[in-house]
């Protein structure tokens, strides 16, 4: 699968060329004129393998997005601002928001894909020295970098499907209600419930051989829903009850 890389710029052509030369170095690119959109598609989409940055948009500002990027997703994705502004300050409060490199306009195409390649060379090695796993089966959740392998394919989930899957597995052998999973994982005591059992629904479609006889998330009649414990691996993450 081709790294996935956001492109947030809301000059239509400056977005189009990045997104060009992205994809003929084997990367797709999702482009948004805003940073509220970005953050929407966030809700529904898999976390992206990098972004790209403008910091002069319309409404949420760069510096907004990352900050709250970096707060609400806990994530070590690469982020490459690329902007007009290059004065030291904008540049130092950048990287203290959490970026990772601030690329200055007028930029070379070939050098801006350059510079994400060896960012996600770099994040790959990263990720290998330092990523904590739970296997379970034949897939592995990538804890730091919020992603689902089976084998060496990466599973496409939504940000909301993987937060409910890595719950489940962190609290494997545990029977939990819907109301406790939803309490837990989209952090409101109410709200519409149902969207635990839809969640569930679309992730035994995507990991369950058989999702009407699930090996893996069992429904406990009565109670709600049970991962199974026993298709855990024995060498799974230190980390599995920290929630």
């Amino acid at each position: 699968m081709n790294p996935q890389i956001f492109v947030i710029e809301d000059v239509p052509e400056i977005a189009n060329l990045i997104a060009i030369y992205l994809s003929k170095a084997n990367m797709d690119a999702k482009t948004f004129g805003t940073a509220e959109d970005a953050l929407e598609a966030l809700k529904t989409t898999q976390l992206p393998d990098l972004i790209i940055l403008d910091l002069n948009l319309p409404g949420i500002s760069g510096f907004d997005f990352l900050e709250k990027f970096r707060t609400d997703y806990k994530s070590t994705v690469p982020v490459v601002i690329v902007s007009a502004r290059d004065a030291d300050e904008d540049i130092i409060k950048g990287l203290g928001f959490g970026a990772d490199e601030f690329v200055t306009k007028p930029f070379s195409p070939r050098v801006l894909v350059a510079r994400v390649q060896a960012n996600l060379r770099r994040q790959a090695v990263t990720e290998a020295a330092a990523e904590e796993t739970i296997a379970f089966g034949d897939y592995v959740l990538l804890l730091n970098s919020c992603v689902l392998k089976q084998g060496a394919v990466k599973i496409p989930l939504s940000t909301k499907e993987y937060s409910v899957l890595e719950y489940m597995v962190k609290h494997a052998g545990e029977s939990l209600s819907p109301e406790k999973i939803y309490a837990d994982v989209w952090k409101a005591q109410y709200g519409d419930i149902t969207a635990v059992a839809v969640y569930i629904q679309r992730l035994r479609k995507k990991i369950e051989k058989d999702p009407a006889n699930p090996a893996y998330i069992k429904t406990v009649f009565g109670l709600g829903y049970c991962f199974a414990k026993e298709t855990i691996s024995s060498d799974k993450a230190s980390s599995e009850k920290n929630e």
